[in-house]
């Protein structure tokens, strides 16, 4: 392991310079970008969703779109269309912003299902179609989604089809009492968190992140741990407080982000707290809790707990 703990080190450099504090939040992103997915990330306005995804696209030179979602928004508005070319009477393409390596939605579930359908094409097979003509979009094409968890209003809830190709739902909390003083210090001292381009950030050597992704997928697991991996998933979906449990997608996502998560420790091999650390954040928006278990104050977190705390762990 060389790439993996040397990008992680120049990350957490790097975006200290703009982002205090919210360490879990930049690793898990850093997860997803070395797995070559998405995330969808839920936290309350002003904790630096935005900002953090604009940081690393731009540390790590990557091309960086955003979206706001609004509840009129149609596929065309992201992924572009054809225009009509009255001088030659030819058409064109307008690539709409998702043909980028780093594409922000932001309020995602204020998205009409329409243009959540045309994403959700994006997203799981890394193409747009446009009028029967299919475009293959970037290699590094990631979706970071965010949404409100406080405000339900004129929104539109997301499908369990459409949660499932998420990697992970980054839960992004407030900030510690002192890392909140310490933005109050940056800004009194002229911290402008528009101007990246003041913060002296330092681009990355091209291809390391490249390289860091075919280290992950290099980390060995062994056999024993792909039979945790599954019970941990089928315990969930006969779990007497859910209604829908993980899919196989989420026990293929929970080895992926095990792989990950023992890279960023530098090492080339997965071990079972790996898979526990992986667990909440891959989890979290896959499982369904029946009404009642809702009533009583029960959360997915919780129950992922549980369901950990229930699987045998392997020698």
């Amino acid at each position: 392991m060389e790439a993996v703990p040397h990008l992680l080190d120049q990350l957490r450099q790097q975006v200290g310079k703009v982002v205090v504090g919210q360490e879990e939040f930049r690793d898990h992103c850093l997860v997803t970008l070395l797995c070559r997915s998405h995330a969808l990330l839920e936290g309350v306005p002003g904790v630096a969703k935005t900002l953090l995804v604009k940081t690393l696209s731009r540390i790590l030179g990557l091309e960086f779109q955003r979206v706001q979602c609004t509840s009129d928004l149609m596929p065309a508005d992201i992924i572009g269309t054809n225009i009509l070319n009255l001088a030659t009477s030819t058409f064109h393409l307008h690539k709409g912003p998702v043909f980028t390596d780093l594409l922000l939605v932001d309020e995602i579930n204020r998205m009409p299902p329409r243009t959540q359908a045309a994403l959700l094409e994006c997203m799981e097979e890394y193409q747009v179609t446009i009028d029967g003509t299919r475009y293959q979009l970037p290699a590094e094409f990631s979706v970071f989604a965010t949404q409100n968890p406080i405000e339900f209003e004129g929104t539109y809830p997301l499908p369990e089809a459409q949660l499932d190709r998420f990697l992970l739902k980054i839960r992004v909390a407030y900030p510690a009492a002192k890392d909140e003083v310490q933005m109050l210090t940056n800004v009194q001292n002229g911290f402008e968190a528009r101007d990246l381009d003041s913060m002296g950030l330092m681009p990355l050597p091209p291809g390391l992140l490249a390289a860091a992704q075919q280290e992950v997928k290099a980390v060995k697991v062994e056999p024993a741990l792909f039979n945790y991996i599954v019970q941990i998933a089928r315990r969930t979906r006969d779990w007497p407080s859910l209604s829908l449990g993980a899919s196989p997608r989420a026990a293929i996502s929970l080895m992926v982000v095990a792989r990950a998560i023992a890279a960023m420790d530098a090492r080339d091999y997965v071990i079972p707290d790996d898979v526990k650390a992986a667990a909440p954040p891959v989890l979290r928006h896959r499982l369904v809790l029946k009404p009642e278990a809702d009533l009583e104050g029960l959360s997915a977190d919780l129950i992922v707990a549980d369901v950990l705390r229930a699987v045998e762990v392997p020698k």
